[in-house]
Formats: C-alpha cells, sequence, structure tokens
C-alpha cells in the first residue's frame, strides 16, 4: 500500500510539472515576437550632433551613469528623438566618433557609427575618456538598430 501511494504522488508530481512547464512556455513563446528588420534605405536622415547643452538633463543623466561601458540607447522628448552611442572607458583621450550611416528603412532607423582613436603624433591627454556621440533627429516611431 505505502508504495503505491509513492507511486501515484510521484506521477502527480511529475503531471504537475510537466504542466506548469507547458504553461510557462506557452508564456514565453505568446509574449515574444521577432520582426525583421529590412535593410533597404528609404531615405537619408536629417541630424543635427547635440551639443551638451542641447541635450536633456534625463538624458545626460542617463548617459553618465552608463558612460563607463560600451552603450547604444534612444531617448525620446516632446521634439526629438536622440540616439546616443557610447563608447567606454578609454585609455586616454583624442578619439572621436564617426558616423558612417544614419538612415531610414520601411521599418526601422539604421544608425552605424566608428570609434576613430587619436591620430600618431597627436598630443593628447593621459587620462581616461569616455567618447559618445548624441545625435538629434525629428521625432520617430521606428526603432533605431545600431550596426
Amino acid at each position: 500500500m505505502q508504495t503505491k501511494r509513492k507511486k501515484s504522488r510521484y506521477v502527480f508530481w511529475k503531471t504537475e510539472v510537466l504542466f506548469a512547464t507547458l504553461f510557462f512556455a506557452a508564456l514565453l513563446f505568446a509574449g515574444c515576437s521577432v520582426e525583421q528588420t529590412n535593410r533597404t534605405k528609404i531615405s537619408n536622415l536629417d541630424y543635427t550632433i547635440a551639443a551638451e547643452a542641447d541635450i536633456p538633463e534625463e538624458l545626460q543623466n542617463d548617459i553618465e551613469e552608463k558612460k563607463a561601458a560600451d552603450f547604444k540607447m534612444t531617448y525620446k522628448d516632446n521634439e526629438f528623438l536622440y540616439i546616443v552611442r557610447g563608447y567606454g572607458e578609454q585609455e586616454t583621450g583624442g578619439y572621436s566618433i564617426c558616423i558612417r550611416n544614419l538612415y531610414l528603412t520601411s521599418n526601422a532607423i539604421i544608425f552605424d557609427t566608428e570609434l576613430i582613436g587619436p591620430r600618431k603624433g597627436e598630443t593628447i591627454s593621459k587620462s581616461p575618456s569616455y567618447p559618445y556621440i548624441v545625435v538629434k533627429v525629428e521625432l520617430r516611431d521606428e526603432n533605431v538598430v545600431f550596426e
């Protein structure tokens, strides 16, 4: 009798675990979706490289918190979309960031930048730097794809 009870508890427990696993798997797949980004350029986007004085305070605070590590982020206010790319801590100064591409596709904004190191022979600061760029574009709803 004791072994039958143990066996039925085991089967019951095994069934509960199976249903719980299936339930959580269903939740996981129901909440996720994959959207393919079309990379075909529709048009270039007009942009402005935001001066520090033009960056909203909340965004400046976010940048300050994240600048030590490589980061990518966007920020919206009532007028503009700000696209930010930071390259984390670099050993010295003298770095610059080149915007290779910033364009609109049918369902996304493509933003591609490159970190350029100090030129040979250039006098540079020996203290660490935290290069980042903030680009301001007209307010849009498309997702930003960082390349």
